[in-house]
């Protein structure tokens, strides 16, 4: 029986004589009491609207605490994740919030459809087929195998495992990477019988250093890439040297905490196991993601070279299409949408131009202040939140493109300070201790920290010297 339909665990019978069958609770308190909150946030917002439509400044002002209100409510439940008691999770606060911020006339559904950016949905949707074509056809097996062949020493297996973690991400959705590569990197080390935490804090830590580098590294990263028009090819040339000296201080930051795993001599070995793979699916699928990524650098529009490409894996005679929609993260496209149209509202009711005027005094337009706010913000409220918000502020600068870089670059690399500070580090603990070992807070900061202040300083510096 559904969880929406339960009965009360009362006997049938008593003492008394017999009862009449219980009715069914269909509707439980949390229910109740969310029915009545929307139903009263939408009565109010409709009499207070109609009551101050004859004064359109007032009418606009009316609207701020209830746009506030819903804003504040939806990025509260998006930075912890859910509702105490409750089952609404992120996704379903962005959608919510999105709804009532229609429902309440805040926006109307024309204004709600076009706060959507739909070029990045688009985008992130065509570069998760492409992901799983690549999964399933054991693309990713044959990779994470020859590394282990090849890496006769401790450090060299880590740098491996870094290094491919962290190029696969910046091209291929760092989130993706984690859930694909961490499986596949526990079953070699712990054949290999080596202590397997440092290697997934390196899984963690190099697949959100490596999406720095291009605008389909991470959800973040696509986001930027819509919102300033940058070109790829640019976005690449600016960030991807702090990527490459951040995954090489990740493989030394790891050597030296864990010096007792990373200085033995032992010489590695693992047993041969047989790869499997589709030889025909995995050529056509690397030929494809290799013409896509040429495009990328070629200057063509990234969501359509992107969904053009997912579409045309999905013309295949192996592989049945219910597994490459699996493979789709369907929540993370609705709470994008959700999100869009919460912080849409937001902009229309609350930022103002004396808002704007009071946040430019902050002098966001230097490097090292508007990177200190996009960390903090984004360690409150995640990375694709905090982009969202900072969007207003952005646009006002005397360099945006370079302010949008500083973005991109802060929001990913604050990912790395602790371990919920990115859904990427969450995968990775996650299928971790589905293995049965365990990442803790505090061993994965003492990594994270160092490496977040380190990487966010050569970012600071580059995009400051540029």
């Amino acid at each position: 029986m559904p969880d929406f339909l339960t009965t009360r665990n009362e006997p049938e019978t008593s003492t008394n004589g017999p009862r009449p069958p219980n009715r069914l609770r269909i509707f439980g308190r949390s229910t109740w009491a969310a029915v009545a909150a929307v139903a009263v946030s939408l009565l109010t917002a409709h009499y207070l609207g109609s009551a101050w439509m004859f004064d359109a400044e007032v009418a606009g002002s009316i609207h701020v605490f209830p746009a506030l209100a819903i804003f504040l409510a939806t990025y509260a439940v998006v930075a912890l994740g859910k509702i105490p008691g409750c089952h609404l999770d992120r996704t379903g606060a962005a959608l919510l919030g999105a709804s009532l911020m229609v429902g309440s006339g805040i926006l109307s559904m024309k204004e709600a459809y076009d706060a959507i950016d739909f070029d990045t949905i688009v985008l992130l949707l065509g570069m998760m087929i492409v992901v799983a074509h690549l999964r399933l056809s054991g693309v990713f097996r044959i990779v994470n195998a020859w590394v282990g062949r090849h890496a006769r020493y401790p450090i060299i297996l880590l740098a491996g495992i870094v290094l491919v973690v962290g190029f696969a991400s910046a091209f291929l959705v760092n989130d993706t990477i984690c859930l694909v590569m961490t499986p596949l990197v526990l079953d070699i080390v712990l054949r290999m019988k080596r202590e397997p935490t440092p290697y997934l804090i390196g899984i963690a830590t190099a697949s959100n250093i490596g999406s720095v580098a291009t605008i389909t590294g991470n959800p973040q990263n696509m986001i930027v890439g819509t919102l300033s028009g940058i070109p790829y090819g640019r976005f690449a040339a600016t960030l991807a040297p702090v990527a490459g000296v951040g995954l090489i201080l990740t493989v030394g930051l790891l050597a030296v905490l864990f010096r007792r795993e990373f200085t033995a001599r032992d010489v590695l070995a693992v047993d041969e196991e047989v790869t499997r793979y589709h030889p025909a699916v995995a050529f056509k699928t690397l030929v494809v993601t290799a013409v896509m990524v040429l495009f990328f650098f070629l200057g063509l529009p990234v969501a359509e070279v992107a969904i053009l490409s997912g579409g045309a894996l999905l013309i295949t005679r192996r592989i049945r299409p219910e597994k490459i929609y699996r493979e789709i993260d369907w929540p993370l496209l609705v709470m994008f949408a959700g999100l869009f149209v919460v912080v849409a509202g937001l902009e229309k009711t609350a930022i103002t131009p004396d808002v704007v005027a009071w946040v430019g005094a902050l002098h966001l337009d230097h490097v090292a202040i508007l990177s200190t706010v996009t960390v903090v913000l984004s360690n409150i409220v995640s990375n694709v939140p905090a982009v969202l918000v900072l969007r207003p502020f952005v646009a006002g600068l005397a360099d945006p493109q370079r302010a949008w870089l500083v973005v991109a670059m802060a929001s990913t690399l604050a990912g790395n300070l602790t371990l919920v500070g990115s859904v990427a580090n969450l995968i990775v603990a996650e299928r971790a201790r589905a293995a049965g070992i365990q990442i803790s807070f505090s061993g994965y900061f003492r990594v994270g920290a160092p490496l977040t202040l380190l990487t966010l300083a050569i970012g600071v510096f580059w995009l400051g010297s540029i």
